[in-house]
């Protein structure tokens, strides 16, 4: 869904030799790490908890891109944190497809998934039942792209706007909200290549935050960025779901995941540029380190500013959900009827609130 590039540096047989010899090494380091964490990072009985749940499936919201919900997942499995809480951890890469990922996870196929707070309401007007568990932000990341010269959105009247397929629902809010006529709009699907904004393809292009404009910036180009969130449009950043039958059946793998998932967070938050480099080991050839790092910056900056004094990292807004309802129903994006009760009940605050104690995240685990 993103476009990455790269470029891989060659090495000599003596220093991949070198290489190798490092990371067996750095292997066992973190092998025996992992097997004191464990001794130290959970109680027995707990433990013995984890363990029964076998097998557990976290399906990425797009490939092993740096983003908040995917590359502290990565880095938790990495350093050891599932180890240390007696999880047995699987990671699958994404499409981009929200559809298909909550499907996947109601499904029971993998037991979580990061899925926007919206999407699992669309979801559940399919008849798809998530349990959203966690999220880092109201603030989204689906945001649209000017030329600089547009000083107001009223001026795209008329014009052209790109998209990857269908408007995002939040643009389509902040245009309405802005007072543009949409209706007037020629709608084109363009690829995923944000280079079509300065060339004059299209006068407008949606996109997400922490991608095209960190592109395009990287060629010079200059654009203008308007955020949804700044339009009084409500959205969500990171968010995390779960099978609801796994949920109730193992909620000390809930809480565990989101407790080593967060711990990695904090650690990634001082040291991205390490944990990016998990990920480029995971993708392989072909993964823009570089690229990938302004991504996890860019995200982790906008959870940073927007996260309200005195809320634990991850914390569900149920205001957020309410108002979210409300858009929802505004824009015509159900099929049925969502009551500000019956989305909220698709939600569980409890996970998030039982891993911290006086605003600190409690590791090791009980």
């Amino acid at each position: 869904m993103k476009a990455r590039t790269t470029s891989m540096a060659r090495t000599t047989a003596a220093s991949i030799g070198a290489l190798a010899l490092i990371a067996g090494l750095a292997a066992c380091s973190s092998s025996d790490a992992a097997e004191t964490d464990a001794e130290k990072a959970i109680s027995a009985e707990r433990c013995e908890e984890n363990k029964a749940a076998g097998e557990i499936g976290f399906l990425t919201g797009y490939q092993y891109q740096a983003s908040a919900s995917i590359l502290e997942v990565l880095a938790a499995e990495k350093l050891g944190y599932f180890d240390a809480l007696c999880l047995d951890v699987t990671i699958q890469p994404g499409t981009g497809d929200t559809g298909q990922s909550a499907q996947l996870v109601a499904a029971g196929t993998v037991k979580f998934t990061a899925v926007s707070q919206q999407n699992l309401m669309q979801a559940a007007d399919s008849g798809i039942e998530l349990l959203g568990i966690s999220s880092y932000s109201n603030v989204g990341l689906e945001i649209l792209m000017t030329d600089t010269d547009i000083t107001d959105l009223t001026d795209l009247d008329g014009s052209i706007l790109g998209h990857k397929g269908d408007m995002p629902p939040a643009v389509q809010a902040m245009l309405d909200n802005a007072g543009v006529e949409v209706a007037s709009l020629q709608q084109v699907v363009v690829g995923y290549d944000p280079s079509v904004l300065p060339r004059g393809q299209v006068d407008s292009l949606t996109g997400f935050i922490s991608n095209e404009p960190n592109l395009l910036e990287a060629t010079g180009d200059d654009v203008t960025v308007w955020r949804p969130y700044d339009f009084d449009v409500p959205s969500s950043l990171g968010a995390l779901a779960v099978n609801p039958e796994f949920a109730a059946e193992h909620p000390t793998v809930v809480e565990d995941f989101l407790r080593a998932a967060l711990h990695a967070y904090e650690y990634c938050s001082d040291n991205g540029e390490e944990c990016v480099g998990y990920a480029a080991d995971i993708s392989g050839e072909g993964y823009d380190a570089a690229h990938n790092l302004k991504i996890w910056q860019t995200e982790i900056g906008i959870i940073a500013e927007s996260k309200a004094e005195g809320t634990n990292l991850g914390a569900l807004d149920l205001a957020n959900i309410e108002t979210l309802v409300g858009m929802l129903t505004e824009y015509k994006l159900l099929e049925n009827e969502l009551t500000v009760d019956d989305a909220t009940a698709m939600f569980d605050t409890s996970f998030i609130e039982n891993i911290y104690a006086d605003g600190t995240l409690i590791w090791p685990a009980p």
